[in-house]
């Protein structure tokens, strides 16, 4: 298991990633359950074709829960999230191949705040395109 990071041994310009995660219909189908989401752009390549996208959508919020697991994963512990903000720029098409989409997940520590905790900005990016703007996690460190 890797030690958590300690607050005063992380630097402003830390940088974490990067993080790849596969998103999949599988993970599409299980997150519109969770969520009871049910909106047919999530599952239909036909109702996304019809609203002029190439196939079925990721969710917003679970493109960025997948990328919010840059920031627990680096900090050890997923309750050492205390805040998460982004603007959905992009949506994230999945193919119904077998492979799906992939998020190329990076970030960078930006600003040591009061209370032993830091700002990530995150760059969210799916095929080389930025998916979520602005997005940002503050992370309580030892």
């Amino acid at each position: 298991m890797t030690a958590r990071p300690d607050y005063d041994s992380v630097a402003v310009g830390t940088v974490l990633g990067p993080l790849i995660v596969p998103v999949t219909r599988t993970d599409l189908v299980r997150y519109a359950g969770a969520a009871g989401d049910f909106n047919p752009l999530h599952f239909s390549d036909r109702s996304a074709q019809q609203a002029g996208f190439p196939s079925a959508l990721a969710h917003g919020m679970l493109t960025m829960a997948l990328a919010t697991r840059l920031a627990t994963g680096w900090s050890g512990d997923p309750a050492a999230v205390c805040e998460v903000a982004v603007r959905f720029t992009r949506p994230v098409p999945v193919p119904d191949d077998g492979v799906g989409a992939r998020l190329d997940i990076r970030g960078t520590v930006t600003a040591k705040l009061d209370g032993r905790r830091v700002r990530v900005a995150l760059d969210v990016r799916c095929d080389d395109v930025k998916v979520l703007g602005s997005a940002q996690a503050v992370v309580q460190l030892n």
